[in-house]
């Protein structure tokens, strides 16, 4: 076999992976590879306003979206206030259930957390006197994306948003 016709033969398999180099290297210029899409806010959060003579604690509730590929984690929160804020997750017991503090919540890839009266949400410890209809600001922290800066709307206990 000549080198002419040995081209001929690898010609083809050899421009294939030249052009998927060339393309995945383009990809990876513009961002598309190697880099999360931060996550993002679906709307403002709401917290439920404590109870008068019950426990010094409340509950914020979020919904954060993944809209990228690569899956994220809440790690923490604070608030303008600075008391103490816990990540926790409710566990089902067939009937029952209990409360368990989580050093983390995942945000699946292209899905989102839900934070919820019944599943996880962030539990402040001693808030300061709040009033309902009021707004708090919150920043959640991730493993993977930036800070970001949530608002909530203190309600009543029993309501939720609309």
């Amino acid at each position: 076999m000549t080198i002419l016709q040995r081209l001929k033969v690898v010609a083809p398999t050899l421009g294939a992976a030249a052009l998927a180099l060339v393309l995945l290297t383009g990809w990876t210029a513009v961002g598309g590879a190697g880099r999360p899409r931060p996550v993002e806010a679906a709307g403002p959060g709401w917290m439920l306003l404590p109870t008068a003579g019950a426990a010094p604690a409340t509950a914020a509730f979020f919904t954060v979206r993944n809209p990228g590929d690569v899956p994220d984690e809440l790690v923490a929160a604070d608030w303008q206030f600075g008391s103490r804020i816990t990540l926790k997750r409710h566990l089902h017991q067939g009937a029952a259930g209990r409360w368990e503090p989580t050093p983390a919540l995942p945000v699946p890839p292209g899905g989102e957390l839900v934070l919820t009266p019944e599943d996880a949400d962030l539990m402040i410890a001693d808030p300061p006197p709040l009033t309902a209809g009021q707004w708090v600001e919150f920043t959640l922290t991730f493993r993977h994306s930036p800070p970001l800066r949530v608002s909530a709307q203190v309600l009543p206990p029993g309501a939720r948003p609309r």
